[in-house]
């Protein structure tokens, strides 16, 4: 295919008119009209603008085929990010399973150096797969710096809408742990009990809700792409909402085990992880890089 095949099926996939191309480019619609029909050439700055605007390198916008480029995942794209997404949820979550069996540690009368030995295990899991999750993702991405927006429209829609079930899933299994520990009515036994089964449940919440936010954010080819190409400011940003992610969750997981020894509350106590994650959250929105701001 050439350029005048491939120019009209990236507008239309892009939802863009003749006109409104025209306008990005800074030319007029004739001129668009003409590269689709053959009848003249854009010069190399233009050409170089299309490579940006449709996300395609230039050697299959001028000779290859965009329809079939952009309907393949020849660097198995989708499959990387979804087990990294996996990874990186389940070792979020890992943190707060690791408490949650230290509290049935507690509550089933094993000693203090079993249930610190399981926590620190989980913990040091968690920080480990998160380590080298983040080195494959960097390796992934230094090898695969600029990826062909493969996904349909279709394909997009039906994520976001499984995408509100995560959403809505996570935040009520949320608030149905803490009404079972309302329901414990001051009983220290069953306060112990419910604390442990609040801890998995959110343990699953916020696996979902991290696990979901990255499959959303796997979809964003165009982030993809810009985050491969960070200015020197974006690489500090990133450093820094690294660097609180993990003092978060550190200091979140010291305090639950300092409250929970000191006080015996260990079911009060396992409300510091739902405050982590919203934590993380924020951290994210104001120490990261903005994509608006390139």
């Amino acid at each position: 295919m050439a350029l005048s095949e491939n120019l009209p099926y990236l507008r239309t996939r892009h939802n863009l008119t003749q006109e409104q191309l025209a306008e990005k480019l800074e030319v007029s619609r004739q001129s668009v009209s003409k590269w689709e029909s053959g009848a003249s050439y854009p010069e190399m700055e233009t050409i170089l603008k299309l490579c940006d605007i449709f996300h395609i390198d230039m050697d299959t916008l001028l000779r290859g085929s965009a329809e079939k480029s952009l309907s393949e995942d020849s660097a198995g794209y989708d499959r990387f990010m979804n087990l990294f997404s996996l990874k990186v949820a389940g070792a979020v979550a890992g943190y707060i399973v690791g408490a949650a069996a230290m509290g049935l540690c507690n509550v089933l009368g094993l000693s203090e150096m079993v249930s610190m030995v399981l926590l620190l295990a989980a913990v040091a899991v968690s920080t480990i797969v998160l380590i080298a999750s983040g080195m494959e993702e960097d390796n992934f991405r230094k090898q695969n710096p600029t990826i062909n927006d493969f996904y349909t429209e279709g394909q997009k829609q039906q994520f976001r809408r499984r995408l509100i079930w995560y959403v809505a899933g996570s935040v009520g299994a949320i608030l149905f742990g803490v009404i079972l520990l309302m329901l414990t009515d001051g009983n220290l036994v069953y306060e112990e009990w419910m604390g442990c089964l609040f801890l998995l449940i959110v343990a699953g919440a916020v696996f979902f809700l991290v696990y979901g936010g990255m499959l959303e954010d796997k979809y964003n080819i165009a982030r993809y792409n810009w985050r491969n190409n960070p200015s020197s400011e974006d690489k500090v940003r990133r450093r820094r909402v690294h660097t609180a992610y993990s003092l978060i969750m550190i200091l979140a997981t010291a305090l639950y085990v300092g409250l929970g020894m000191a006080s015996g509350g260990w079911a009060l106590a396992a409300v510091i992880y739902p405050v982590a994650g919203i934590l993380c959250a924020a951290a994210h929105v104001l120490l990261g890089p903005k994509m608006d701001e390139q």
